[in-house]
């Protein structure tokens, strides 16, 4: 088997870019990436690769079985790191189907061709080989305010479709390694925000929105508390499972930054005010919007385990990590350009406009 070759699927969505990105640069080995290339996946993402025989994107599902077993046999991958998912709240409240179909069937039909895929491996290939689940803090349920933070052994108890898929992709993940061997490794993030976000997502959405001179619309009372997490943070926790996971183990992953969301979109004004000044205070397009169903009120991560055992601990404070998007979405405008497209505006016009926000 060679170890060049890794496979990376939703490799070309917010997260799985980075990470592709994070490992040619870092590893110098050969991400092949599977992504369905949906509204969230983009290959302009992955542009400084191209031309680069270190790195092939492959258009594809997950939950085509046919599809997945050809690239394994292929490409004798020595990992397979799957980031594939339907990722959004909002959109699983509307189309939970979606979710249920990527994100359950999806993860099953991705780990039983890699099982048959592993099964057939030599002994030292097969003691090599990992399956690395990239999932969410928000399969925990929500938190009161002096509750604490989520760890690796709290009860799961999803309240959303999108984190009650993620739960159940979870959940296959570990009964693959206990049932059939599998050498598996689950990690569990906090939210994440950087370069290349899909601007649906609050960071990106309030950055362009203020930008346009457009409100800037917060949910309810806007103190729903989440644990912010910077991308390149992320991807090295993740490239530091792969290489000294204890296998079946799962890990969380978090930014030591826990704020609140009207936090963020003032501290995202503020940055505005200093980089790109308008002609009023940013602040002064905060909107506060009908909250959505079954907004978890707050999540923190635990993230003790990965730092006792393999050593990882966040490096891009918040407030920096902050002022680094900011600056890169305003460096970044063709990109920005090329995923609002019609659908994009239509998701934003529906989610948004219903809740008295045009």
């Amino acid at each position: 088997m060679s170890t060049d070759f890794i496979l990376v699927t939703g490799g070309a969505g917010f997260i799985g870019a980075n990470f592709v990105l994070n490992w040619v640069a870092q590893e110098g080995a050969r991400p092949v990436v599977l992504d369905k290339l949906t509204y969230a996946g983009n290959p302009e993402t992955l542009a400084s690769l191209q031309g680069d025989a270190r790195h092939q994107l492959v258009q594809g599902d997950i939950g085509d079985a046919a599809l997945v077993s050809r690239l394994l046999t292929e490409h004798q991958p020595r990992a397979v790191v799957n980031f594939a998912a339907e990722s959004h709240v909002d959109r699983s409240i509307v189309s939970p189907d979606a979710f249920v179909n990527t994100n359950v069937v999806g993860t099953f039909t991705l780990l039983h061709a890699t099982l048959d895929y592993w099964r057939v491996l030599d002994a030292s290939a097969r003691a090599a080989f990992r399956f690395l689940h990239v999932s969410t803090d928000e399969v925990y349920g929500t938190l009161g305010p002096d509750d604490p933070a989520f760890s690796e052994t709290t009860p799961y108890a999803p309240n959303s479709p999108y984190a009650a898929s993620k739960a159940a992709s979870d959940h296959l993940v570990r009964s693959y390694f206990h049932t059939y061997g599998l050498p598996t490794l689950t990690t569990n993030c906090s939210n994440n925000y950087g370069p290349f976000q899909f601007p649906e997502k609050l960071i990106p959405l309030m950055i362009l929105n203020a930008l346009e001179g457009k409100p800037l619309p917060v949910y309810g009372d806007g103190l729903n508390v989440r644990d912010w997490l910077h991308v390149a943070d992320h991807c090295t926790a993740i490239r530091r499972v792969l290489e000294a996971g204890r296998l079946g183990e799962t890990y969380n992953i978090g930014g030591n930054a826990e704020r609140t969301n009207l936090q963020i979109v003032q501290a995202i004004c503020a940055t505005l005010d200093d980089l790109r000044p308008g002609a009023r205070p940013y602040a002064s397009l905060v909107t506060h919007v009908p909250d959505r169903p079954g907004h978890d009120r707050r999540y923190a991560i635990n993230a003790t385990k990965i730092l006792q055992e393999l050593g990882w601990q966040p490096s891009i404070a918040a407030e920096a990590g902050l002022r680094q998007t900011v600056a890169w979405y305003l460096a970044h405008q063709a990109w920005v350009d090329g995923v609002r497209t019609g659908a994009y505006r239509q998701w934003i016009d529906q989610n948004y406009s219903a809740r008295g926000n045009a």
